[in-house]
């Protein structure tokens, strides 16, 4: 049998039977930019239309505190450039290639400053919102028969971004009552700008969530403090699309296998990315918990970085016919595909794991 990408999706996110295992993937704009120079891309051709993603996303909403701010830059040199953004925060970009920031200094450091710069911000506005983005995502998904989701940051990703990891994390040891404010606080704004978006464009098929929650062999916070601090505000989110009927996805990089029983209460329905080289074990996952959780991800994307199709061929013949028997698993790496991944190396890795993936 032979299905769309949304109804594939769909049943994936159900773990219901399906044609093959879903296919996703995300990749860091230096590769598309690589990729293009060599000729295999179109310029501004789209990866997901070019691959044949089973899934659309739309990026569109902004939980940056003033709205108004212009981006002042504080220093600014051959490779990097500093600047203080929207939330009062200083980061430090890199200017030659595609980076996470680095998080030089934060406004927000303890309750007062808190509740003096962003949370009086914090309205449901429509400028917040990207309707044109999120309609026109829209449209091409129905074109494509693919499975759409809004796409957005939850509140631990939205609270790092305003304090920095150090001090939200020491907030959660000394003052939980603040972070546990901004948490909610967070949660309500995301709720009152879907309804506002959803209300005028329609729906989506479900929602993708991002909470990178752990690093390398931890996770940022105990399941203690996971389930007093911040999974009510992953209820109320993952509760709302529960409540309409829309499936979930988390991603989350780093190790966050004790998060899960408590992510999963919240309502998530699928763990996507499970970064290998953070500690965490696709296989073992799917023992435990694969027939009442979906996955996406787990592939070790450094096997692609070797560019070596017989390390490729292992990892995915390990991985793809174990993880497939539940009917709740799609493709993708473990984390966004970098420009030392090869073109014809990526094409091979999903041709492979497709084909691995398939049921017969």
């Amino acid at each position: 049998m032979s299905m769309t990408a949304k109804e594939r999706i769909g049943r994936v996110l159900r773990r219901e039977p399906v044609d093959r295992i879903g296919l996703m993937e995300q990749f860091w704009g230096d590769t598309a930019s690589a990729w293009t120079r060599e000729g295999h891309l179109q310029p501004g051709e789209s990866l997901t239309e070019h691959f044949g993603l089973d899934l659309e996303l739309s990026w569109a909403l902004s939980m940056v505190a003033d709205l108004d701010w212009e981006t002042e830059v504080l220093d600014e040199t051959e490779e990097t450039r500093l600047t203080r953004n929207g939330n009062y925060a200083v980061m430090r970009s890199h200017k030659l290639h595609e980076a996470t920031f680095e998080h030089v200094e934060f406004g927000v450091t303890d309750r007062a400053s808190w509740e003096k710069l962003v949370k009086p911000k914090l309205a449901p506005d429509p400028r917040r919102i990207n309707f044109e983005a999120y309609r026109a995502a829209k449209e091409r998904a129905a074109r494509a028969d693919r499975f759409f989701m809004l796409s957005g940051v939850n509140v631990f990703e939205i609270m790092k971004d305003v304090t920095g990891h150090e001090h939200m994390l020491v907030g959660m040891a000394l003052d939980p009552d603040w972070v546990r404010d901004m948490a909610d606080t967070y949660a309500r704004l995301i709720l009152e700008l879907q309804v506002m978006l959803f209300e005028q464009e329609g729906w989506p098929d479900g929602i993708w969530y991002y909470e990178d929650m752990g690093f390398k062999g931890r996770p940022f916070m105990s399941p203690k403090m996971y389930s007093s601090i911040v999974q009510p505000a992953h209820a109320a989110t993952l509760g709302f699309a529960k409540e309409h009927g829309l499936p979930t996805i988390v991603h989350s990089c780093g190790y966050v296998e004790p998060l899960i029983p408590g992510l999963m209460e919240a309502g998530m329905d699928c763990l996507q990315v499970i970064e290998v080289k953070a500690g965490m074990d696709l296989l073992k996952l799917y023992a435990e918990y694969g027939d009442r959780l979906s996955f996406m991800g787990g592939i070790d994307v450094r096997v692609l970085y070797t560019n070596d199709r017989a390390q490729i061929d292992a990892e995915l013949e390990a991985k793809v016919p174990i993880v497939m028997q539940g009917n709740g698993y799609a493709l993708h790496s473990d984390h966004s595909i970098p420009n030392t991944v090869h073109y014809d190396t990526y094409r091979y890795f999903i041709d492979k794991g497709l084909e691995l993936g398939t049921y017969r």
